[in-house]
């Protein structure tokens, strides 16, 4: 299976420069937050392949119009074609906001996953707007990754971890994959293909 990753910023080749077939051999298009809900109902209309998403800590708009034809999947285990699929958005709460949450408070999301998780055996990709704390995150609290990510991780072992909200512009040694274990982690800025 062929994933689009997409994150944070509109790629033009996907948008501004799209021509018919560009998005052709994609079968599953994952959104890790912060793009407007005009690029994410262009990329679901033209691909004409599912897009799942979760919030970004600037996606506040969205409780008053989310992405048409876009499935939400933030706090929910989502099974795509028999791939355990995990959302949780938003960042390390920096300030007020809707999507920011503090260590406590995403440990307690993923508590209140327990049961889905259990049924289902684990996840095959994690999707989250925020990175885990010392992969690929940075030391400022607004650019902050989450330890229970990490943890999660570890206890779970899904074979992706697709987060976002780090922008590769922030430095030269923001890597796009990197390695936690037995999971790739992918940061999906801009955008990523991948194979499942």
């Amino acid at each position: 299976m062929k994933i689009l990753a997409v994150s944070d910023e509109v790629s033009p080749y996907f948008y501004d420069y799209y021509t018919p077939g560009r998005l052709d051999g994609i079968d599953l298009i994952l959104s890790c937050g912060d793009l407007s809900r005009e690029y994410l109902e262009f990329l679901v209309t033209m691909s004409n392949r599912p897009v799942l998403y979760v919030h970004g800590n600037h996606d506040d708009r969205f409780d008053q119009a989310p992405p048409e034809g876009c499935v939400c999947v933030d706090d929910s285990l989502y099974v795509h074609q028999g791939i355990r699929i995990l959302g949780l958005g938003g960042s390390f709460r920096y300030r007020d906001g809707k999507y920011m949450y503090t260590e406590e408070q995403m440990r307690r999301r993923i508590l209140r996953l327990g049961i889905p998780l259990w049924r289902q055996g684990g996840i095959d990709i994690l999707l989250t707007h925020a990175p885990a704390r010392h992969v690929n995150d940075l030391d400022t609290q607004p650019h902050q990754g989450f330890e229970c990510f990490g943890d999660l991780v570890e206890k779970y072992r899904p074979k992706y971890f697709i987060h976002g909200h780090v922008h590769k512009r922030y430095g030269i040694h923001i890597p796009q994959r990197a390695q936690l274990g037995d999971t790739t982690v992918i940061n999906a800025c801009g955008y990523c293909l991948f194979e499942y």
